[in-house]
């Protein structure tokens, strides 16, 4: 038999049956759609998460200064060398210890026996560009100035939490807090913080007060950068600020963007790869049934056709060409249904749809391959068939 007339009893015996044909179809439709849908999202999504990857995140930047016996690696005035960077937008040295995480703050001097008037509270220092390098604001006041910090002034800044606890509700009449024996003035509370949320309940002091606690030495830089100059300060950030030095800094640089991406594909994938392959091993356990059951029901004609001088494999031929058409028709009409759906979530969205060339010429060739596997077995079985039995 010629390739062209077995094809033209395949597409024959496909259409003699239109609606079963279709309702066999429609298996491997749902299953390549879902491939393709998961496939195209997944990309897509994965494409915003990039474009809009979070700021605050991909430009804060945390250098960890390791504690020195001898000569301190970062002093105070190291973060002016560092904001005179390109790509640094503000910076701030801190210095916090063991000694001042849990000092006794009060708000009254006086002891009220009914009621808990200490806190345990952090204490630590900062210079002066605190708030912007902590993307906080002053909800009350103000933060202290090079000039407290020069006179060593007994001012204090506290976080908005800290205050609520404190019982500080207003700095117009110059509130005092009272850490351990000695009363520092409040002059402002910090809050809005979005980077560095534990300073919402610590006491901030000027390194020249900090001293008193213990605070002498930086413990770490925090640095916020202009988007996508996180890298290139990261590598320039240590030798800035301890000349010499620079190896023994660890800095701390945001996630990559292209991982997050790589993340969030990897797990939209694993869930709707699964459904889109039980949508396909459904597809093709319709397609066996219907063209065994198809078989069944042209045993006549099989018998008719061996019996004229159809080999064993123009019988096979047949039924597996039937098969392997119905899943790339199938593959065909799910992988258009897809890049549909794809372009519409993406036009839902506002999104930039991204589609991959190779889906959507590999999903037709995944539903034949279905199809083909499918009608493997009634294919063997319509081919195994004796001519006399057939016709009986």
């Amino acid at each position: 038999m010629h390739v062209r007339d077995l094809a033209g009893e395949a597409v024959a015996g496909m259409l003699a049956r239109p609606v079963r044909s279709a309702l066999t179809t429609l298996g491997t439709v749902l299953g390549i759609t879902t491939l393709v849908v998961t496939l195209g999202v997944s990309a897509t999504a994965g494409n915003q998460i990039v474009g809009r990857f979070d700021e605050l995140v991909a430009t804060a930047i945390t250098v960890e200064v390791p504690e020195s016996k001898s000569t301190p690696l970062v002093g105070w005035d190291a973060v002016e060398r560092l904001t005179r960077l390109r790509g640094v937008e503000s910076a701030a040295a801190v210095s916090d210890g063991e000694e001042s995480t849990n000092l006794s703050v009060r708000s009254n001097d006086l002891v009220d026996p009914a009621r808990v008037t200490t806190l345990s509270l952090a204490v630590l220092a900062a210079t002066t560009g605190l708030p912007e390098a902590a993307r906080g604001r002053m909800t009350q006041g103000r933060f202290y100035d090079a000039g407290h910090v020069r006179r060593g002034d007994r001012v204090a800044v506290i976080g908005e939490e800290a205050a609520r606890m404190l019982g500080v509700t207003r700095l117009d009449r110059a509130p005092a807090i009272f850490i351990g024996k000695h009363a520092y003035t409040v002059i402002g509370v910090l809050g809005g913080l979005r980077r560095e949320r534990n300073l919402s309940s610590a006491v901030i002091v000027p390194p020249t007060v900090g001293r008193q606690f213990g605070l002498r030495d930086v413990t770490r830089v925090l640095v916020n950068t202009s988007l996508g100059a996180a890298g290139l300060v990261a590598g320039q950030a240590p030798a800035a600020l301890s000349p010499g030095n620079g190896d023994e800094l660890q800095v701390i640089t945001p996630p990559s963007p292209t991982r997050a991406r790589d993340g969030a594909q990897d797990d939209v994938n694993a869930l709707f790869l699964i459904l889109g392959l039980v949508s396909l091993v459904v597809g093709a356990v319709g397609i066996a049934n219907v063209t065994l059951v198809t078989v069944m029901e042209r045993v006549p004609e099989i018998g008719l056709r061996r019996s004229l001088g159809a080999a064993r494999r123009h019988i096979a031929g047949q039924f597996l060409l039937e098969s392997t058409l119905i899943g790339l028709t199938g593959g065909v009409i799910g992988a258009g249904l897809g890049v549909i759906v794809v372009v519409a979530v993406s036009a839902v969205k506002q999104w930039t749809p991204l589609l991959d060339v190779r889906l959507a010429i590999a999903a037709p060739v995944a539903g034949a391959l279905v199809g083909l596997l499918a009608g493997l077995y009634p294919a063997l079985r319509a081919a195994r068939m004796e001519p006399v039995d057939a016709l009986r």
